[in-house]
């Protein structure tokens, strides 16, 4: 695998460029639109790199630091969230602003991005939001307390486009005992989406 690269920019469009190594070797890198934008014909940099082996193409994408590949990583554990999407996602903000969405469950703004839909912000809310706990140190210290936990799901509910009342009945319809937050949250749009 293809993990770190540094070179000269031989060629640029838009969210691409060709990466000249000096062993002579060009590489065809996708990065996002903002990356690539800031740099130029000519300039030498160094990317880490993620490839992305398929049945008819062996893909690169770059990252500018380590812990922005490792989040386009933990981005790609997310069923239906692909490369493509990934770099469109790292494209709307910094990281510290995409995990502050995931950990507030905000899918509205997640899913202004192009190519993920309601649907799969709400997964990536549900299924990274623990993942992301673990990562930056923070925990919802509330989930301790039966009450706080339903109202955390409610509102994390009502942040994804949901109605207040639909919400709620989703939130008390399911059984709350020993649940953290994220479980609840998973059931409650399970029952939303039957």
């Amino acid at each position: 695998m293809i993990s770190y690269l540094t070179g000269t920019i031989y060629a640029k469009e838009h969210s691409a460029i060709i990466l000249l190594t000096s062993g002579g070797v060009g590489y065809d890198i996708t990065l996002t639109g903002v990356h690539a934008s800031e740099l130029s014909v000519g300039q030498t940099v160094e990317f880490y790199t993620h490839m992305k082996v398929s049945e008819n193409a062996m893909d690169l994408y770059g990252f500018r630091t380590k812990e922005e590949k490792s989040f386009f990583s933990i981005l790609l554990s997310v069923s239906g969230v692909g490369p493509k999407s990934a770099m469109n996602i790292l494209a709307i903000g910094s990281i510290h602003d995409i995990e502050d969405a995931i950990l507030r469950a905000d899918a509205k703004y997640l899913s202004a991005v192009q190519g993920i839909g309601k649907k799969t912000a709400e997964r990536m809310v549900v299924e990274l939001k623990s993942k992301l706990q673990k990562r930056t140190g923070s925990s919802d210290a509330r989930q301790t307390v039966g009450g706080d936990v339903l109202e955390d799901v409610i509102d994390g509910l009502i942040s994804m486009g949901y109605a207040k009342d639909d919400a709620r009945s989703a939130a008390l319809a399911c059984d709350a005992d020993g649940k953290s937050t994220e479980q609840l949250l998973r059931d409650a749009l399970q029952a939303l989406s039957r």
